[in-house]
């Protein structure tokens, strides 16, 4: 079934390149880089807004494992090495960089080059729309329990900060109601109260 959806849908190629190709198997997960995935809107205080792809560059560079290496590492090799890491105070962290795109660019690259902007598949032209740095992002900090700080943490696309929005992205529109509902399932009808899911912000 897999195979079939690939052949049925080739607009999955290039994903399907980076899992089977030598990026497929990050060297940890400090040697990754991390992307939002869906288009978000940036939104003022004026409610003026723009489309964002958000990426998160790893300041360690990437680095890859072969499959015929991948026998040689526990499964657990990613945690246990970015765990250790932390420990040893080699803080690994990840610039944060943003593309944006007004509602007019997005519908004249829809118009020139068939690229949908809600369309997890496609990748914004980043000669067209450059990355911009606007902030950094450290680990620093190891769990003391891991039950209450990562069992329960409940990430969910609707808790976003006043500023980010979602967009018309379908998959996203539908993520914004079934992460609540796996929460209250998998965690409680609680969930948002545990310390680990509360605001740090006034907000």
């Amino acid at each position: 079934m897999f195979w079939d959806y690939l052949s049925q849908n080739p607009e999955s190629i290039h994903q399907v390149m980076v899992l089977m190709g030598d990026r497929g198997i990050p060297d940890g997960w400090r040697f990754m880089h991390g992307y939002a995935g869906h288009t978000m809107k940036l939104v003022n205080k004026k409610g003026e807004w723009v489309y964002c792809q958000i990426h998160m560059k790893s300041k360690q560079g990437t680095k890859f494992i072969t499959q015929e290496d991948s026998a040689n590492y526990s499964p657990d090799y990613a945690q246990k090495d970015l765990f250790e890491a932390i420990e040893r105070g080699e803080y690994p962290g990840w610039d944060l960089k943003v593309q944006t795109m007004t509602a007019m660019e997005a519908e004249d690259l829809w118009e020139k080059e068939k690229i949908n902007v809600f369309d997890l598949t496609h990748v914004w032209p980043q000669g067209k729309f450059p990355l911009r740095k606007v902030g950094e992002f450290f680990l620093n900090e190891n769990c003391k329990n891991y039950f209450a700080e990562m069992e329960q943490v409940t990430f969910n696309p609707s808790h976003m900060p006043p500023g980010i929005e979602p967009s018309a992205d379908p998959v996203l529109q539908s993520r914004l109601f079934s992460y609540p509902d796996t929460h209250r399932h998998r965690v409680g009808a609680n969930y948002q109260q545990l310390p680990v899911n509360q605001s740090r912000t006034p907000y």
